[in-house]
């Protein structure tokens, strides 16, 4: 009477753990985790495209440099998936906000009519730009930085700002900006 039942109790385990297997085979797994050298590296892609887009325009003119800004907005920001908390270094009221692409492209290129107090900050000539982390959060799937961007322009004069930057990874796990805080140094006067 014992064999029977450890013969079927043995079948049915067996059954059990094929189809606990047969499951396993089918599940997705989505992990949407940052590192921080996923980090670092969108940091510095940043400073590239920024000295990118400086370059363009010193040498094809502002449309070839907005093109590209266009370009870099669309691959670095996550404005497909919705508003864009940004606040650019050198914006002014009703305008400090751009939550929107437009508004960001206004602000790294110039020449929209509706941002008419956009001159370009991608635009100044910048030669060099350099990331200096003061801390790194990262909670899974969200990276928050702070610390500062230093810009070089072309007389060798380094610019310093205060610079924010929250990241997310897209549904195709892209490292997206969604939140840009930038301003420039307390200078207690």
């Amino acid at each position: 009477m014992n064999k029977p039942f450890t013969a079927h109790r043995s079948a049915f385990v067996a059954a059990a753990f094929m189809m606990a297997a047969a499951a396993q085979a089918q599940v997705s797994v989505v992990n949407q985790a940052i590192s921080e050298p996923e980090v670092t590296a969108a940091q510095q892609a940043w400073c590239k495209a920024l000295v990118d887009i400086s370059a363009t325009n010193d040498r094809e003119g502002q449309p070839a440099a907005k093109a590209l800004a266009g370009k870099v907005i669309d691959a670095a920001y996550g404005y497909q998936m919705g508003a864009v908390l940004f606040k650019p270094t050198l914006t002014t009221n009703p305008q400090t906000f751009r939550t929107t692409r437009a508004g960001a492209l206004a602000y790294f290129v110039g020449g929209d009519a509706s941002f008419p107090k956009d001159t370009g900050f991608a635009l100044k000539g910048w030669t060099k730009c350099e990331v200096a982390n003061t801390g790194i959060f990262i909670a899974g799937d969200s990276a928050t930085t702070m610390g500062k961007v230093h810009f070089t322009g072309k007389d060798g004069k380094v610019t310093s700002v205060d610079k924010t930057w929250n990241f997310v990874k897209d549904d195709a796990g892209k490292l997206r900006i969604v939140v840009h805080h930038s301003s420039l140094e307390y200078s207690g006067s």
